[in-house]
């Protein structure tokens, strides 16, 4: 599952986005909004999805409360914001150290992918999670219901012990 550490630049994305909880999850109402009005951006980088997560906190695993509300981003990625189409609105991703992981699954199976990152790869690693934005991203041909579906979750981390 863990692919690898990268540094990653700043990124400008154009999207929507909605306030959710992992118990009322709205991620299905996000993206159906969102992929019809996708066709009316113009200046995209790649045909590359990010789906986001900003949690206003660092994400704390060991503290994990299913109703804490997060805003959650369906987007891509743009070469500048000149051309945003209306309804939809831009979006700096911040640069930093992310680590890399490969979910191959349905949305269902996440659990684990999500469980092994959190419970078993950063506890062994010399990272911990930082206070920056969470995204997966997803090649332009996912299929949310094929089971050998493949994503890249991006977790934000710094090298423990940190300032």
């Amino acid at each position: 599952m863990f692919d690898r550490i990268e540094n990653l630049e700043t990124k400008l994305l154009c999207g929507l986005s909605l306030k959710m909880s992992f118990a009322n999850n709205r991620t299905y109402e996000l993206w159906s909004s969102f992929m019809p009005l996708r066709k009316k951006i113009t200046n995209t980088v790649s045909t590359n999805l990010y789906s986001m997560q900003l949690y206003g906190e660092v994400l704390d695993y060991n503290k994990f409360d299913p109703e804490s509300t997060f805003t959650k981003w369906a987007a891509v990625e743009i070469k500048d914001n000149s051309k945003t189409p209306e309804g939809l609105f831009p979006y700096v991703l911040n640069k930093g150290l992310y680590a890399v992981f490969i979910h191959k699954g349905t949305p269902q199976d996440f659990p684990k992918t999500f469980s092994y990152i959190f419970e078993k790869w950063l506890p062994g690693s010399k990272y911990e999670v930082d206070l920056r934005e969470h995204f997966e991203l997803i090649p332009e041909t996912y299929r949310p219901d094929d089971p050998n579906a493949v994503e890249e979750v991006w977790i934000p981390v710094k090298k423990k012990n940190s300032i």
